[in-house]
Parts: C-alpha cells; structure tokens; sequence
C-alpha cells in the first residue's frame, strides 16, 4: 500500500495559497483531525488491533493446514535441529569443493573481465 492515502486535488501537495490543505502529517478520516502516523503504526504495517486480528486468522489457517499434514511445532523444531547438525557433520568438505570450484572460475573470469575493461577503456 503506498504511503499516500488519498489523492490530493490541488495537484503537488499545495493548496490554492500554496499550503498544504491535509497539514504537514496528514489527515486521517477516521478521527476528528490530524495525526502523525506513530513508529509503532509504521512498524507493523497498519494499527495495532487490525494487525492482530489479522496475525490471529492467519495463525488459525496456518495451525489447522498443520495439523491435517500431522505437523506439530516441536516436529518442526526438532527436524531443524537435525539438519544443523547434519549440516555441521559435513565440515569443511563442502567449503573445499567450493574453493576448488572459485579458483577455476576466476582462472577464467578475471582475465576475461581485465580485458573487457582494458578495451571498454580505450573508447
């Protein structure tokens, strides 16, 4: 949603005396006047109580697709935590490989791009 509300009908943000007719924060209709839009209300992407009701629907969805595929959180947690650790058990091998696989590449790239910037130079 982008950040300005409502359209303003004196084109640039000016009103015909060349002032700003909505003030400098704004004007929001659902209250008797200005507001600043708070850190908080920025921060959460709209106010506090649509923003949980909204989190509480999505929850529920999320927490019943869950439970009909017989997920649960500690299953999910528990499963992270073995591929940490799977990850770990590989060590550096993995890194090796992909050292090995840097080298070669830059074998080719660096000469390549030094040139493309030598000829794109003499232009």
């Amino acid at each position: 949603m982008s950040e300005q509300r409502f359209h303003r009908p004196f084109g640039q943000g000016q009103g015909p005396r060349g002032q700003d007719p909505y003030g400098p924060a704004g004007y929001d209709p659902g209250s008797d006047g200005y507001r600043r839009s708070s850190g908080l209300h920025r921060f959460l992407g709209g106010s506090p109580g649509a923003v949980l009701v909204r989190l509480i629907f999505l929850s529920l969805l999320v927490g019943a697709g869950m439970a009909m595929l017989g997920v649960t959180p500690g299953l999910l947690f528990a499963q992270a935590y073995d591929t940490i650790q799977s990850l770990m058990a590989l060590g550096f091998e993995t890194f090796h490989d992909a050292g090995r696989w840097f080298v070669a590449g830059a074998v080719v790239v660096v000469p390549l791009w030094l040139l493309s910037r030598l000829f794109a130079r003499g232009r």
